[in-house]
């Protein structure tokens, strides 16, 4: 379902992010991650959404991972927390990979965290990125407004440019667009989901699965 502006501006609504989360897909990543044999095309892979690809590392590294995340998802903060900051020390941070994050909200929750994450401009991307998965359990709650703003008030914004944000349509119709586009070219319905070099993969990879579907790759 496609979310609206009105939905992310109703700040007395309660949001029911358990219902959004049981009709998620979320079951396929309880048990680990999922590889699927299954690659895409990489041109249209690499193809950003209209507000452009926020990424890390460099465009020239042999290894490119997308991953296509929620910020109200679980999983994806589990990865981002305990997995991402290992494969960024290794493997980033030296060349071998470009990190691409991408939008693929399941609720109005979830949109419009990435739409503060997209406000904040590209050198705060993915500190609030951060800060919000860190945070998840205190905002990604039946009702998100006040914890949200109070979270985000420690990066910077202000109630004014938090309200701001949340009505920019351009920047939810740029979001809306990258989760379309997952989802019928791509076929992305869960989170995380991961495409290494083309390859898809679903579900909270370890830092231990990340290694063994990066290092050949590397070494090719």
């Amino acid at each position: 379902m496609r979310v609206t502006r009105r939905q992310l501006l109703l700040t007395g609504s309660s949001f029911a992010l358990a219902a959004a989360i049981a009709g998620s897909g979320f079951e396929l990543l309880l048990n680990g991650h999922q590889a699927l044999a299954q690659s895409v095309s990489e041109a249209d892979l690499m193809e950003a959404g209209p507000l452009g690809d926020e990424a890390l590392g460099s465009d020239k590294a042999p290894v490119t991972i997308i991953e296509y995340a929620s910020m109200t998802c679980p999983h994806c903060a589990h990865f981002a927390l305990n997995t991402f900051p290992q494969l960024k020390e290794k493997y980033i941070d030296t060349g071998k990979v470009r990190f691409i994050l991408r939008e693929f909200p399941f609720d109005p929750v979830a949109a419009g965290a990435f739409m503060l994450a997209r406000c904040a401009g590209k050198d705060k991307f993915f500190p609030i990125v951060d800060l919000l998965f860190r945070t998840q359990q205190t905002w990604a709650v039946e009702k998100p407004i006040e914890p949200m703003l109070a979270t985000v008030k420690q990066a910077g914004f202000t109630e004014q440019s938090f309200k701001e944000c949340l009505a920019n349509q351009k920047v939810l119709d740029g979001i809306e667009w990258v989760r379309k586009r997952a989802t019928e070219k791509f076929n992305v319905d869960s989170t995380p989901t991961f495409f290494i070099n083309g390859q898809k993969h679903t579900g909270a990879l370890s830092f231990e699965d990340m290694q063994k579907l990066i290092d050949p790759l590397v070494k090719a």
